[in-house]
């Protein structure tokens, strides 16, 4: 089995995302040797269900958010990853310097260009970051296939 790690700031909200829609992607294309997970950068909302408005905008789609429970990335984790997905460039630095300079796994950002965090604006904001998700998820999906 792969361990794919989907990584943003509070994991309540756009790891989550991609974390749900990865993970239908993935089991849509038949590809099941893959374990989805996601977290956050910081642990201020661990064991809290994903946002409304992330979980609203993934209902609307046809996915299932319901089970999400936010948790904090640990640097043990990399050993047991093999693929950790950063949604920003910000987040991308920061688990870099959490890997050190031996970092085995890959750690790459999720999309071609930063996923935008919706949390401050509205309920649109979750729609676009939605549209970029699947997007790149359906990238990572050709990738992950061979």
């Amino acid at each position: 089995m792969r361990h794919v790690e989907v990584v943003c700031t509070g994991n309540i909200c756009r790891s989550p995302i991609g974390e749900v829609v990865l993970r239908a992607k993935l089991a849509d294309a038949g590809i099941d040797d893959v374990v989805v997970t996601s977290s956050g950068t910081g642990g201020w909302h661990v064991g809290d269900p994903m946002d409304h408005r992330a979980s609203a905008a993934l209902a609307r789609r046809g996915y299932d958010g319901s089970a999400h429970r936010a948790q904090e990335f640990h640097g043990g984790w990399f050993a047991e990853r093999d693929l950790v997905l950063a949604m920003d460039s910000g987040h991308l630095s920061a688990l870099r310097r959490r890997g050190g300079a031996d970092l085995a796994v890959p750690v790459e950002l999720f999309a071609e260009t930063d996923v935008p965090d919706p949390y401050y604006g509205d309920d649109r904001g979750f729609d676009d970051v939605l549209d970029q998700i699947e997007k790149a998820a359906d990238a990572w999906v050709g990738r992950l296939k061979d």
